[in-house]
């Protein structure tokens, strides 16, 4: 009787060993989690840029663009189309991979990577016949900082998806598993979502 009454605390023991587990969210994994906390920084990084982009228009009352420049309105109109089709073909393979279609999902995943990669050439394009450059005027300054902060974005997740793409065609996904698509997909709507706030901040108003 005493060796069964001192085993049981030892067991009891083993039982509670180490920190309990944690708690985690049924609804939100931590990569997603991970990736709307980056997203937050990044909104705050842009808006110290929208900062100094009103400080300029609104209480400098300078003239937008500077005298003598011009932006090509068409040319990023046009480039703002292929940016936003971009996340309908994203969604598109999105749901094509939790309906199981593979080659929906490396149609719509490639599709994508090809649209963004068009943008962002374009975008270059523009930088190299606008006819000003960074250093001319504050303007200016401040015109390839916020569209320039954005390309960077486009091209990390230009990044992201070739990753995706590469996957996608050596069939690593499955149709449970969708973190590997799903996580970089919020990444590149928010880069649609912030140029639109861009262009028709710089470019429209």
């Amino acid at each position: 009787m005493a060796a069964v009454t001192h085993a049981a605390p030892a067991a009891h023991d083993d039982h509670h060993h180490g920190p309990p587990p944690a708690n985690q969210s049924s609804r939100v994994t931590p990569a997603t989690l991970g990736m709307l906390l980056f997203i937050i920084s990044e909104i705050m990084v842009f808006g110290a840029f929208f900062t100094a982009y009103f400080f300029i228009r609104v209480v400098q009352a300078d003239e937008w663009p500077a005298a003598g420049t011009e932006l090509p309105k068409l040319v990023a109109g046009v480039n703002t189309c292929i940016l936003v089709s971009s996340s309908f073909t994203l969604h598109w393979a999105e749901h094509a991979h939790k309906m199981g279609n593979c080659r929906g999902l490396q149609a719509g995943i490639l599709t994508t990577f090809l649209l963004g990669a068009t943008f962002l050439f374009i975008q270059i394009n523009e930088y190299v016949h606008i006819g000003f450059s960074p250093q001319d005027t504050a303007q200016g300054t401040i015109f390839y900082g916020l569209t320039g902060l954005h390309g960077a974005h486009v091209a990390i997740g230009l990044t992201l998806l070739l990753f995706v793409n590469i996957r996608a065609f050596r069939g690593h996904f499955t149709a449970e598993d969708h973190r590997g698509i799903e996580v970089p997909g919020i990444y590149w709507h928010f880069v649609d979502a912030m140029w639109l706030v861009v262009y028709f901040t710089v470019y429209l108003i």
